[in-house]
């Protein structure tokens, strides 16, 4: 068991799971399908939410009680949400010139930035990892547990599955192979890296998952499970070679609605808390008295062993074909690959 979901609240919980998994498979297809769509949800969107940060924190400073009971004030403070919904952002912004061929996006140089991209997108998460494990041991050392308190009033419980899991993100950088493998659809609806397979995908879905398990708790049933599982789903059945893509659209798009709606799942019908709170509850003005990290360990290990074993795999791999595997692609006799190639112009 992961998550504490029982009781006559499950059924709110598990559709509030289905709606955003739903939404965020919807929101990617009109992003990806149409310039208009990717120039709506990832520049005037971004635009004007950017607008509404800057005055909300201007007027709080200012003393105005509408931005200091901002829920995005209030509950939305911490440094990482930030970083996240504007590296994504950029993400998906670097993607469509690299699909539409804008500027930059012809040369071929710059075919290695969405490498780029994720890998500072990863570190960023790591960084929150090694954070946590440090703020951990602090605690531990202090309060006699692992218990401390985040700048969103949030109690995490940091460890050394925070330590394995920033290592297994750490090689999770190295599992991405074809930097320059990059490629638009025939039908201009997609960036294509074809070797970018299952086997760096089922590794970076068990590494991320734990780090908003570790990190994002009380969140990590929507930004953990329907986040992760929406672009692995569409790249799984109909979008070869774009889970790239699939995932930095829908990380952009819901960081965007979760820095807005925070209470959607802090404090709704449809908010879920992992087994990891054992009182049942999490109360920012309570210290927790009990604590279930058995989770945490393990899928930190599998996160692990995961990666250990993609990065053993490339490296089998390319020493077999004596190739780079940043520089070239190994997965070409891969049926995923072959498929993601069919389509690329």
């Amino acid at each position: 068991m992961l998550f504490q979901i029982y009781g006559e609240g499950a059924g709110w919980q598990l559709l509030g799971w289905l709606l955003v998994f739903t939404c965020l498979v919807l929101a990617n297809e009109f992003a990806r399908r149409s310039k208009m769509g990717g120039i709506i949800c990832f520049g005037v969107i971004p635009a004007l939410l950017t607008v509404y940060f800057i005055a909300i924190y201007v007027c709080a400073v200012l003393g105005m009680d509408w931005a200091l009971n901002n829920d995005t004030y209030v509950h939305m403070t911490s440094w990482f949400h930030y970083a996240k919904l504007y590296a994504a952002t950029a993400g998906c912004i670097g993607f469509m010139m690299l699909k539409y061929k804008w500027g930059i996006g012809k040369t071929e140089w710059f075919k290695v930035f969405p490498f780029v991209i994720v890998a500072v997108n990863i570190l960023i998460a790591v960084v929150s990892d090694f954070e946590s494990g440090i703020r951990g041991a602090m605690a531990l050392a202090e309060y006699g547990d692992r218990w401390w308190l985040s700048s969103e009033n949030v109690w995490l419980y940091g460890g050394w599955w925070n330590w394995v899991n920033g290592i297994a993100g750490i090689l999770n950088i190295l599992c991405m192979t074809g930097w320059w493998g990059i490629y638009s659809s025939k039908d201009k609806k997609d960036m294509l890296w074809p070797d970018m397979t299952w086997c760096f995908i089922i590794a970076y879905d068990l590494w991320n998952f734990e780090y908003t398990y570790n990190n994002l708790p009380t969140h990590t049933w929507y930004c953990g499970l329907a986040l992760l599982l929406a672009p692995t789903f569409a790249n799984a059945l109909w979008n070869k070679g774009g889970w790239i893509q699939n995932r930095a659209n829908t990380l952009a798009l819901w960081c965007m609605f979760a820095q807005v709606f925070p209470l959607f799942q802090d404090a709704s019908r449809f908010s879920v808390i992992p087994v990891l709170y054992a009182d049942g509850f999490m109360d920012s003005a309570i210290r927790p008295t009990a604590v279930n990290p058995t989770m945490q360990g393990v899928i930190a290990i599998i996160a692990l062993a995961a990666n250990v074993l993609c990065f053993a795999f490339i490296i089998k791999r390319a020493k077999e074909q004596k190739k780079n595997p940043y520089k070239n692609e190994i997965f070409t006799d891969q049926k995923d690959f072959q498929i993601a190639m069919s389509r690329a112009e």
